[in-house]
């Protein structure tokens, strides 16, 4: 069973209650679930929509295509009723709209009886929850765990008038429930915490903010310290300020929001300190769709911060990604002493689905300080030439009589200003050398689809999921489609593109920009010339079924 319900309305009309609900219940009875959220930037009214997918096998992207609509207002049923699958249904009030083939349901009538308007997405859930053939008793539990005192009472009592007016159709075999449910910036939160984050400074920023919200959520628990500042530009230069003393920090922003940490991104560079910033991305420019998706700011980060130095950037993928490369960047800055960017988009923050529990114990904390004996006599030369890039690093305090100095301009071993000519040379050829080393470490993107494909899509970041779906379909019709999706893209590995991409016939690149900015990055790293490009960048996320649409004009 592959089944797809979209609950539309207004902001204000409860539809995230229906589907947090919708979510939860099916999740316990064993399914897969994917919920894509569509919605504008205000607080009442304008049209807002969700889908929650679900099915026995696992699910990476939401469908155009929908089998149920439960519509709150009519605008809802004529946006989305050419989407509705043949042997669909509509939801609706039968007050609202009076067509024959719609499900009719008496949802203000019975919302007044019990005395509460507010009530009617419990209403709707428990019909939706009768007609699929969904456990009541589970159903009941979800709704136990949302409302509270006398709000519990009459969510009950709309969730069972729903059940006992609504009609079934379906019979939901219950399955074990084995998995969690998820978006991506809880995972990034949760991959930040297993990793040992000690300091969180940020500014509320859609769509990075529930990243902070969720790690204050988690704060005193876990012995961490939440800063709301009040800009970006201080957000990073207090989490430079903690890295120097020692702590882990991290901060994360918008593209707007990570404008303003530019300049710091350059004091991370020339004082190599580690910092993990996550920027996630919306359409710009400025203001632009600030509750929608794009991947606009994939050149912008590569070069943020004037000047030359060493930063990496790593473009999450699914939530399951986000936890574990978030973990990784913490480790990877503290390594080579520099920024890392985890670049993440709407989409990915947002949408839900369910993923085999995160390897908690997987996770390791690797601090990379030198111990007194790996450290000279006499003075401590913070900048010491080495081979590899990477000096000692020590904590301001960890040993008596080293002293660690920072400084914004050029310096010398010891952090002192210098600006003789060899100085600024050798401190250049040093900083940029754990750059050429980093390379050698990145991971390659992933890989699916056939092994030796004649069209090979290259993606990034969360257009995965959208992407898998896509290339398993036309793989249907004829094996020859395969797939890279970047994580790490800066340094940009080489490795794979090239193997790939010299025996396949065609490569089209799949992104959610107007420029083609990794197409630019391809052209830019190998010889490879890229045959065919989709774009998409309306601010609306690409599924597997639009992927597999526009291919086919292409050919």
């Amino acid at each position: 069973m592959d089944y797809t319900i979209l609950i539309g309305g207004a902001a204000g009309q409860g539809i995230e209650t229906v589907v947090h609900l919708l979510e939860r219940t099916i999740k316990r009875s064993g399914y897969h679930v994917f919920t894509y959220k569509n919605y504008m930037s205000m607080v009442r009214g304008g049209h807002n929509f969700m889908q929650v997918r679900f099915s026995d096998k696992p699910l990476y992207t939401y469908k155009t295509k929908v089998d149920m609509i439960f519509a709150l207002t009519e605008e809802s049923v004529q946006i989305h009723r050419e989407n509705l699958n043949e042997d669909g249904i509509i939801l609706v009030d039968d007050e609202m709209l009076q067509e024959e083939d719609f499900y009719h349901l008496s949802l203000n009538k019975i919302a007044k009886e019990i005395g509460n308007s507010k009530i009617i997405p419990t209403i709707g859930f428990g019909a939706i929850v009768k007609y699929l053939g969904m456990d009541i008793e589970i159903a009941e539990n979800a709704v136990k765990e949302m409302f509270k005192d006398r709000i519990l009472e009459v969510n009950l009592k709309g969730l069972i008038k729903g059940y006992d007016i609504g009609i079934e159709k379906y019979s939901i075999e219950l399955k074990k429930d084995e998995n969690i449910i998820i978006n991506g910036n809880q995972a990034l939160a949760l991959g930040a915490i297993a990793a040992g984050v000690k300091y969180y400074c940020g500014y509320p920023m859609t769509p990075s903010t529930s990243v902070m919200s969720y790690i204050s959520s988690k704060a005193s628990q876990m012995g961490i310290l939440v800063d709301q500042i009040e800009d970006e530009v201080g957000a990073l230069n207090m989490v430079l300020g903690a890295t120097y003393a020692g702590v882990r920090a991290m901060t994360g922003s918008s593209g707007g929001g990570f404008a303003l940490m530019t300049e710091a991104m350059s004091l991370a560079g020339i004082t190599e300190l580690p910092a993990v910033i996550v920027n996630a991305q919306r359409p710009g420019p400025a203001t632009g769709l600030s509750t929608r998706t794009e991947q606009g700011d994939l050149r912008f980060v590569i070069h943020s911060g004037h000047g030359e130095f060493p930063k990496m950037v790593i473009s999450l993928r699914t939530p399951e990604d986000a936890f574990y490369q978030t973990a990784r960047a913490f480790n990877l800055a503290e390594k080579y002493q520099m920024p890392v960017i985890l670049l993440t988009e709407e989409y990915l923050t947002d949408y839900m689905m369910t993923s085999k529990p995160f390897e908690f114990d997987k996770i390791r904390i690797e601090r990379y300080l030198s111990s007194k004996d790996e450290l000279e006599e006499g003075r401590y030369k913070r900048y010491k030439y080495t081979d590899n890039g990477v000096s000692p690093r020590i904590n301001p305090g960890q040993y008596e009589d080293k002293i660690v100095l920072v400084d914004s301009h050029e310096h010398d071993e010891y952090g002192n200003i210098d600006e003789a000519i060899e100085t600024r040379n050798k401190m250049m050829d040093k900083r940029m050398k754990k750059f050429e080393i980093l390379a050698n470490e990145v991971e390659e993107p992933w890989q699916m689809g056939v092994d030796n494909p004649e069209i090979l899509f290259v993606a990034f970041g969360a257009t995965y999921g959208a992407l898998k779906e896509a290339v398993d379909e036309l793989n249907k019709e004829k094996s020859s489609f395969g797939a890279l999706v970047y994580g790490d893209i800066w340094p940009f590995p080489t490795k794979l593109i090239n193997e790939l991409g010299k025996n396949a016939k065609k490569i089209i690149t799949i992104e959610q920009n107007r420029t083609g900015q990794l197409e630019s990055l391809i052209n830019e790293k190998t010889r490879l010339v890229v045959g065919g490009r989709i774009l998409k960048y309306d601010g609306r996320p690409l599924n597997g079924d639009e992927i597999v649409k526009e291919y086919k004009k292409l050919k």
